[in-house]
């Protein structure tokens, strides 16, 4: 059985009378990456901070690296990174001494901590800046410095609350490659995110989190088979073809304005080979085909009821 880096069962936390976690269950395995996906004041950041000990927990069976989070506090430190919504560097100081400071609190000897100081500003590209103030830093410079700092004491586990938030889309891939470069050296990340098409890209499972509840987990693919709603729009700048194929193509949703057809379909091979030989028998050439298979935002809109965070790069349909 695959170890377990990370085990949550029956996760509370209240605030008053405020419920932010109720009873929740995670798991996640050791070399993976897990993202909790939710709408802000779902409770990723309350879920966070009560895994790395930041804040306890009102009850739960939680463990973190083997370590029982309750007993082992120390432990659990021990194995873990935290790089959290807002950075951690400090801007009065360089990007080195940013990370000269880190390997002081890890009680790192001079020498080994310039060396990994040293090894990590090369890793993540700063080496050119790090005798800059890192106020003068780029947003997405800002973010790679904090990850280095958190990476400092070797964690096995890292917790990464929102982590690409407010960076430009060539900054948030640089990050995604850095994450993925990660799990392949064997670290485990818990990743929190708004960005729907972050937790596509990098996430092994995913947990959709509303109101203090785990209201799906599973793979992306997994999550987007619960949801339906895939179908085929059809658009016609002829209104007599468009008149013709609405014939054809009985059952399709109009819309007149548009001069557009919406057929219902899973999107495979045979389902658009049968739509295009209805229209083709009929004589009928359509000027676009778009399909549409539910993807993380028909997830997020289905299991919470949130306006869905933005996409930041891609479209939600492919024209194809």
């Amino acid at each position: 059985m695959t170890n377990l880096a990370i085990a949550a069962h029956g996760l509370r936390k209240s605030y008053g009378d405020k419920v932010v976690l109720d009873g929740i269950d995670l798991t996640v395995p050791e070399g993976t990456i897990f993202s909790l996906l939710g709408p802000n004041g779902a409770g990723k950041t309350t879920a966070v901070k009560i895994l790395s000990t930041l804040i306890t927990a009102d009850a739960g069976d939680l463990h973190v690296g083997g370590h029982d989070l309750a007993a082992a506090p120390q432990a659990v430190r021990a194995a873990i990174g935290v790089t959290g919504q807002f950075s951690a560097v400090d801007g009065l100081i360089t990007g080195e001494e940013n990370m000269l400071l880190m390997a002081d609190l890890h009680h790192l000897s001079r020498s080994e901590g310039q060396r990994v100081a040293a090894d990590l500003l090369e890793r993540f590209g700063l080496v050119e800046a790090a005798k800059k103030p890192a106020s003068t830093y780029s947003g997405g410079m800002k973010r790679r410095l904090d990850i280095a700092m958190t990476l400092v004491g070797n964690p096995r586990i890292i917790f990464l609350d929102e982590p690409t938030t407010g960076l430009d889309p060539r900054s948030r891939h640089n990050m995604w490659q850095i994450i993925r470069e990660l799990v392949s050296d064997g670290v485990t990340v818990f990743l929190t995110t708004q960005y729907l098409e972050e937790a596509d890209e990098l996430a092994d499972r995913i947990a959709v989190l509303d109101d203090g509840k785990i209201a799906a987990e599973g793979s992306a693919d997994e999550l987007k088979r619960l949801i339906p709603g895939g179908h085929v729009r059809l658009r016609f700048t002829d209104p007599a073809a468009y008149q013709s194929a609405a014939v054809a193509l009985r059952g399709a949703t109009r819309d007149d304005e548009a001069l557009a057809l919406q057929i219902p379909s899973d999107g495979t091979q045979r389902e658009l080979r049968a739509i295009l030989d209805r229209l083709d028998s009929a004589g009928i050439e359509a000027d676009e085909l778009t399909v549409h298979t539910p993807d993380l935002d028909d997830v997020f809109f289905a299991l919470t009821g949130s306006t869905v965070p933005s996409r930041p790069n891609e479209p939600k349909e492919a024209v194809r």
